[in-house]
């Protein structure tokens, strides 16, 4: 089996891209570090990482953050490690698939943010009515969507996975162990 078919392998950098329903890039991150990939999930993360918007801005992400992926769940989680707690942002988005180019979703505008003492938005409401008429979601996509609201609601409330604390150590201090050894050859 070659190495394209396996993908990414412990410590090597992906591309992310988001699209909008439309097909159009949303947004690309360069050089995410993979710290673990499954069946069906990838664990990442972007520190200090070089995003594109679409309309060709850029920036650098300020903060360590581990990002979280699913074959299967319709949401990805980014955990943002700052001085005061971690914060979480959640993408409300199709489940991702991995090519030699990208790891790539499609981003349906609705999203979750975690606080560090816990309170819980729900952020672009708006924007998620006006694209879903826009571009004609459909009943299917927005109940598909709707109902990952509420499991994400359901991690966030039981710690589950990427909202527990030993979680966001266990890859942070994976991270660093990675850094170190890159440094040290």
């Amino acid at each position: 089996m070659t190495r394209e078919a396996r993908g990414p392998k412990e410590g090597d950098f992906i591309t992310i891209k988001s699209y909008k329903h439309d097909g159009s890039l949303h947004r690309t991150w360069r050089d995410t570090m993979v710290l673990k990939t499954s069946e069906n999930a990838l664990i990442g993360v972007n520190d200090h990482t070089l995003v594109t918007e679409d309309d060709g801005r850029r920036w650098v992400t300020r903060e360590p953050a581990i990002v979280y992926f699913h074959k299967h769940y319709w949401f990805n989680i980014v955990a943002m490690i700052r001085d005061n707690g971690v914060s979480y942002y959640c993408n409300l988005a199709s489940p991702y698939v991995l090519d030699k180019e990208a790891l790539k979703y499609i981003d349906y505008d609705l999203d979750v943010k975690v606080f560090p003492d816990g309170e819980k938005r729900l952020l672009d409401v708006d924007e998620y009515e006006d694209f879903s008429q826009r571009w004609r979601y459909g009943e299917e996509t927005d109940r598909i969507l709707k109902a990952n609201v509420l499991t994400l609601v359901d991690w966030i409330n039981h710690h589950k996975g990427p909202f527990s604390q030993a979680y966001v150590d266990l890859w942070y201090q994976r991270y660093q162990e990675l850094l170190r050894r890159s440094t040290d050859q």
